[in-house]
């Protein structure tokens, strides 16, 4: 059985990973359709290795006859799109911030709550959460389910295309800049982003932290558990592709660092790399590219009982949005293959 998939915002970084990741996993497609601003109608944009498809305008597109809608067009585009889209009888699986905490809307991370996904007939709208929280609540899941996790305190460490393309292309030109001695132009960063860190991602709030740091706390309490006290530091590094995440987690019950690294080794989307030697570990550059989230430096925090470290990185495009995206979808597929109709 083909399904007809919509993908909306599909020049963007995010929509471009979308059509990459549909072809490689071979999702059973009987059409994709690129969608976009009136502004870059026209584009053409492959679709696998062998096929092109042309960007056709969003503002004038009939949802009529669609199965799927992949949606990462920004918050605002999503919020007028996704219901419409909806209402036309497709299925909106939509990667922005706007309906994430919505009650009638699903918060999907496959490997951690899949049965969720049954909550999409309320808006037929399924919410892809926060990049960060994605690969965190993966890395979580297990040792949650071995332990109960009480309190998480993270700090994430997180990279320029998490702001999208000109943000990666301001790191590069601030780079080079530097090099001959040209003073740095800030546009999508407040600060200077090359050569430095940035601990402010999204809007602060009236409590200090960012809209990030927000997003975090909230949406790990509604894909695992509403009772996780959780506290986050979101900083903005130097980097242009990936996610890391320093996590320290303390539990109900007692968890031996041997225990943890045997529940993250078997658990689904998990890679254990946690070798106590130099290169015994992931960073942001080897993972690129990569659809695991890799855990490394896995070990006990003595200063509180029940306590333990982690170090969490994945590819922030690939499993922080589009390769979770596409699995919601295949697990809705699995789930629901008449899709509610």
């Amino acid at each position: 059985m083909g399904y007809k998939v919509a993908v909306v915002g599909a020049t963007g970084n995010v929509g471009r990973e979308l059509l990459s990741i549909l072809a490689e996993r071979e999702f059973p497609v009987s059409e994709v359709v690129a969608l976009a601003s009136h502004r870059s109608v026209g584009r053409e944009i492959s679709f696998g290795e062998d096929e092109i498809v042309t960007v056709q305008n969003l503002e004038t597109y009939d949802f009529k006859g669609t199965d799927i809608v992949l949606s990462s067009p920004g918050a605002s585009v999503s919020a007028k799109y996704s219901p419409i889209a909806a209402a036309a009888g497709a299925v909106v699986i939509d990667n922005t911030s706007h309906f994430r905490m919505d009650p009638d809307v699903p918060l999907v991370v496959p490997e951690v709550n899949p049965e969720a996904i049954d909550g999409f007939t309320k808006r037929r709208i399924i919410a892809n959460p926060n990049c960060s929280t994605i690969q965190m609540v993966v890395a979580l899941k297990p040792l949650h389910d071995l332990a109960t996790i009480k309190r998480v305190v993270v700090a994430t460490y997180q990279s320029t295309s998490g702001s999208g393309k000109e943000a990666m292309d301001e790191l590069f030109n601030q780079t080079r800049g530097i090099f001959v001695n040209e003073p740095v132009q800030k546009e999508k960063f407040t600060k200077q982003i090359a050569f430095n860190c940035i601990p402010h991602i999204d809007k602060f709030m009236n409590d200090g932290s960012t809209k990030e740091e927000w997003k975090m706390t909230v949406e790990t309490r509604k894909i695992l558990d509403k009772d996780i006290e959780l506290t986050a530091t979101c900083v903005r590094i130097p980097c242009f592709v990936s996610h890391a995440e320093a996590i320290n987690m303390e539990f109900a019950k007692p968890l031996s660092d041997k225990e943890a690294r045997q529940a993250l080794k078997q658990a689904p989307g998990l890679v254990v790399v946690d070798h106590r030697a130099d290169e015994g570990y992931v960073t942001p550059v080897e993972c690129a590219g990569e659809d695991p989230v890799y855990v490394s430096r896995i070990r006990k925090d003595p200063t509180v009982e029940n306590g333990l470290n982690i170090w969490v990185v994945a590819d922030n495009l690939r499993k922080g949005a589009a390769l979770n995206t596409v699995q919601i979808a295949e697990a809705l597929i699995k789930r629901h293959p008449d899709l509610g109709r």
